[in-house]
């Protein structure tokens, strides 16, 4: 945590579990925060180590140069903002609320037709570890806004990377993450449950999925460059193999009466890469499929 020696003056407006670990964030920092929610009963304990809550969301925006949303989309963020312009006016307006990159280009439509300075953001990052060294939090839109709020946006995390002017770059980063994320996440349970069908409690195995994780970085990378590159070198797996084994997967777990949705989806795109003529190409090769 760094405490700033000439403190700025922040507003968070959405205090939700998210909102509050913002607001604390800057509390934390030595930041003057003001804050305020559409529904009463939230924030106690910011006002309690100092933030100053707001009558409206007028006075919240009126209150700081630097006004920070974060709700629950992007539809909520601009029904709330809308009656501001005039407030927000001359200020920076960071939007770190999460929703898809469209929804991000309706807002920043919406925030230049109001000659707003708009930037626009997404937390990678679980509440726990906002205001540490280990927050990761993107920004993209406006660059003067990002330039003159740097110092104090790091107060969320040290690692906030400007992505670009184009708004809904950070959206963008956001649901590619996410999407690593939650397909990670729904393959490990899978795993657990597979595990204890035979038997085998899931703190049993938990130990050994440490090699296929260790395994990951570079993959990632290594796919990255393939998939950039067009270049699906199968000469150390090739596509029509891993195939096989996933249709192993999914005959053991259908056999144990498992849900097999998520392997039936992964071997149907592996199957129309290899009638693609992927079979002798890596896993990258899938993208090929997933594009149509």
């Amino acid at each position: 945590m760094t405490t700033h020696t000439n403190p700025a003056t922040v507003t968070v407006i959405g205090l939700g579990a998210m909102g509050r670990a913002l607001a604390g964030a800057f509390l934390d920092a030595g930041h003057r925060t003001t804050v305020w929610n559409r529904s009463p009963g939230k924030g106690e304990e910011l006002v309690a180590r100092g933030a100053v809550r707001a009558a409206s969301a007028e006075e919240a925006v009126r209150a700081s140069e630097l006004v920070v949303v974060c709700v629950v989309d992007h539809e909520a963020s601009r029904q709330i903002l809308a009656p501001l312009t005039d407030a927000l006016a001359g200020r920076a307006l960071v939007d770190l609320t999460s929703d898809t990159p469209d929804r991000v280009r309706a807002s920043a439509a919406w925030a230049e037709a109001h000659s707003l300075d708009y930037l626009a953001g997404a937390i990678m990052v679980p509440i726990e570890v906002v205001g540490g060294p280990e927050a990761l939090i993107f920004y993209s839109g406006s660059r003067s806004a990002y330039d003159r709020h740097e110092a104090v946006l790091k107060a969320l995390g040290a690692n906030v990377p400007f992505l670009g002017p184009e708004h809904a770059l950070a959206a963008a980063y956001d649901m590619a993450m996410l999407d690593f994320f939650y397909g990670s996440m729904a393959g490990l349970v899978h795993a657990f449950a597979l595990a204890g069908a035979e038997s085998i409690p899931a703190a049993a195995i938990a130990p050994y999925l440490r090699t296929i994780v260790d395994i990951l970085p570079p993959i990632v990378a290594g796919t990255a460059v393939d998939i950039d590159a067009k270049r699906y070198d199968g000469a150390g797996a090739n596509l029509a193999m891993m195939t096989a084994g996933v249709d192993h997967v999914l005959h053991a777990a259908a056999g144990r009466g498992l849900d097999t949705s998520h392997l039936e989806a992964i071997k149907a795109v592996s199957d129309r890469a290899v009638a693609k003529g992927h079979g002798a190409d890596s896993w990258a090769s899938t993208v090929e499929a997933l594009r149509g």
